[in-house]
């Protein structure tokens, strides 16, 4: 058995206790576990700094020089050690408020030490808390290293020390016990050479141990396009067997009598170059006698709902029925009609059915899919009921497809033989990488274009101070017929302040616009169903001028009346949710706005997101900033959900050039050696199998 598979508890210098921090905090069970726990930066020891050239900053810094005093203020738990240091350019004051008792007897008169820490500034005088401090003879006498990696860690390992220091000479009892050669590598030589990549044992003594920062930058490059490529080479390994074995129902152009009268007698407006395109992409997929299992993306308003309409002609028309599956029930109905309305001239039979349909109506829609009368039928989750059975299922549209665990989707595709062909759509617009990350393995088709005659939203932002601006447009709005949303947070961690928040707006919304001139709803998820429901059809039919709610506005009614968006404490949002409010308005003829209420007092991050809302309605460029401000955990716009996958290295906002050296590299091996056979590929099928649990897939949902 490797040594690389001890456990950590008997490395020199662990011991049970500090064993058991390292496994319960940072996941370190094994030597191996210890030795692929990387630094994620370098603080520079090489260089000495004078007193006189220091400034308050959050870089740390070295000095050399004596103490002049030292003092012991407080008694008890409470009591602090406090010194002073100087290097004959100047002093500073150190301060340790835990330690006091081992740190006293390390001060000695008379004697040189180096110091090292953050220097900020207290009452007007340099100072620095919780210095390391080591007496310059041993500092000496012991060979230096230049660049000390900076280690993740924990509030309860901080407590416990458990710092910089300590985790190299930890690693370096690891590197002692494994000796050389004992860290098998995880890539082909082939691929090393190309990328001139330093082999594993190289990287990771480099990446603990470097000499220089030219050195870790190779090292880490090697660690970074290793985390992507596993990802990549899976998507590559799935997609290609996907290709392989999945047969899909095939769809033949000579049968498009629907489609065909639809585009001739009741195409709303001309398709888009971009709609187009992803239609030829569609097409070729269903009549290629493969499965289909496409991605659209497009933004708010660009034309997703017609594409799904004239996919599931393709169906009908080839004698299947199709299905359209959305995350809520506002969404469903919204759905039914807007395909009512496209579909009204043609003989197909559309059901809707949802939670709060009736138990006759459910038996009659049950009858209608089994005998095939009903052709098409938009649905909640209420569609993966066992009771719901096709007659000839051959195509399932899910719509914002991320609010759908993996199993739920999955019972949609055992409803027929062959499994149905899958199109699933989000108005969420997805930086390219994350993109790449996640539906690495689906077909991505985008719709990068509004229909004509779509004007864009005017979006400014206001001050609390401003207020007064805020309510003329609406007033101005109102009294030409229009209506108008105003969005309140509501974040858990402090849902009752927020919820206050909400009501108080309510409530200060109806005394500046009073009944009867002006009616006022609110609406919030704590509501029952049926009220929510109430609330928003009031709105939706234009009885009530402006709604006041929580983000479940989000993905919900469609009112192309509806002008204005409101968005209070906008500096709380993220900029993806921030645009799918945005996109609540702007879908009628008329000029629509949004309003982002800030506080006066801003973050960088906070103003640089609201800047960049006025400066642009793209919501890929959007995502893009978002991922860049807030890192790639906001996937999906909605909460902060997380990446299903954990990087030591790699970053999504910040890698995107090292992902498509991995992503081409991947999908070519897995071109010219689909199952992974040849010798040289040995090592990554091994890797692979390995590795398997960690990947991530939408397609593989059957």
């Amino acid at each position: 058995m490797s040594i690389l598979n001890d456990d950590i508890q008997y490395l020199p210098g662990v011991g049970p206790q500090r064993a058991n921090l390292l496994k319960t905090e940072l996941e370190i069970f094994t030597i191996n576990d210890l030795i692929n726990f990387l630094p994620f930066r370098y603080i520079d020891r090489s260089k000495f700094y004078t007193i006189a050239e220091v400034a308050p900053s959050t870089v740390a810094v070295q000095i050399k020089g004596r103490f002049i005093s030292k003092q012991t203020v407080g008694v008890g738990a409470k009591a602090y050690l406090k010194a002073l240091f100087t290097d004959g350019t100047g002093r500073i004051e150190l301060t340790w408020f835990k330690g006091v008792k081992w740190i006293n007897p390390l001060i000695k008169p008379s004697t040189d030490y180096v110091v090292f820490g953050k220097v900020s500034e207290f009452h007007g005088m340099l100072s620095m808390t919780h210095p390391e401090i080591e007496e310059l003879q041993k500092f000496e006498s012991r060979p230096q290293q230049d660049f000390i990696g900076v280690y993740p860690a924990t509030e309860k390992t901080r407590k416990a020390n458990i710092n910089g220091k300590v985790m190299q000479s930890l690693m370096e009892a690891a590197f002692n016990k494994i000796g050389t050669n004992s860290i098998y590598e995880t890539l082909p030589k082939y691929l090393l050479d190309e990328f001139q990549m330093p082999n594993l044992e190289s990287t990771l003594r480099t990446l603990h141990f470097p000499k220089d920062l030219n050195q870790v930058s190779r090292a880490q490059f090697r660690i970074k396009f290793e985390e992507l490529f596993w990802i990549q080479l899976a998507m590559a390994f799935r997609k290609q067997a996907h290709v392989q074995n999945a047969k899909g129902f095939q769809f033949v152009r000579s049968n498009d009598n629907l489609l065909a009268r639809f585009y001739k007698e009741f195409l709303p407006f001309p398709l888009t170059k971009a709609q187009i395109r992803v239609m030829s992409e569609i097409r070729k997929d269903v009549e290629s006698g493969h499965h289909m299992n496409r991605l659209i993306q497009g933004d708010v308003g660009s034309g997703k709902t017609l594409i799904a309409v004239l996919s599931m002609l393709l169906a009908i028309d080839n004698g299947y029925q199709a299905c359209l599956m959305a995350p809520t029930e506002i969404l469903a109905q919204q759905h039914a009609k807007s395909l009512q309305e496209f579909l009204k001239g043609l003989p197909i039979n559309i059901a809707l059915l949802t939670g709060s349909t009736t138990k006759k109506m459910r038996t009659e829609i049950a009858q209608g899919l089994m005998d095939g009368s009903i052709q098409m039928i938009v649905g909640t989750h209420a569609l993966l009921e066992d009771t719901v059975q096709f007659k000839n299922i051959g195509l399932c549209v899910i719509d914002e497809q991320h609010r759908f665990g993996v199993a739920q989707r999955a019972k949609l595709w055992t409803k027929n033989t062959i499994q149905p062909h899958v199109l699933v759509m989000t108005a969420t617009p997805i930086p390219r990488t994350l993109a790449m990350t996640l539906y690495g393995d689906l077909d991505v088709s985008v719709i990068d274009e509004l229909p004509p005659g779509r004007k864009p939203i005017r979006t400014t932002m206001l001050r609390d101070s401003q207020r007064q601006k805020m309510y003329e447009l609406i007033r101005s709005e109102i009294a030409q017929g229009r209506q108008i949303y105003i969005v309140y947070p509501l974040i858990q961690e402090s849902e009752r302040v927020d919820f206050k928040n909400l009501e108080q707006g309510y409530e200060t919304i109806r005394k500046v616009f009073p009944e009867p001139q002006y009616k006022t709803i609110m609406v919030h998820g704590k509501m029952k169903p049926a009220e929510k429901d109430e609330a928003m059809q009031k709105f939706a039919s234009g009885e009530a001028h402006i709604m006041v709610a929580t983000t479940v506005i989000e993905v919900g009614v469609n009112v192309p009346n509806a002008t204005v968006m409101v968005i209070e404490s906008a500096e709380r949002f993220g900029l993806s949710q921030l645009h799918q409010l945005r996109g609540r308005v702007g879908r009628g003829a008329d000029m629509s706005y949004c309003v982002l209420m800030a506080g006066d007092k801003l973050s960088q991050d906070g103003r640089t997101r609201l800047e960049t809302m006025v400066q642009t309605t793209d919501g890929f460029q959007l995502a893009e900033m978002d991922m860049k401000l807030r890192g790639p955990g906001d996937i999906e716009g909605t909460q902060q959900s997380g990446l299903p996958i954990n990087f030591k290295l790699a970053n999504l906002a910040r890698d995107g050039q090292i992902l498509n050296l991995a992503r081409n590299a991947a999908f070519h091996i897995i071109e010219h050696d689909a199952n992974l056979e040849r010798s040289e590929n040995a090592i990554l099928a091994q890797g692979l199998k390995q590795r398997n649990t960690q990947s991530v897939s939408w397609r593989d949902i059957s």
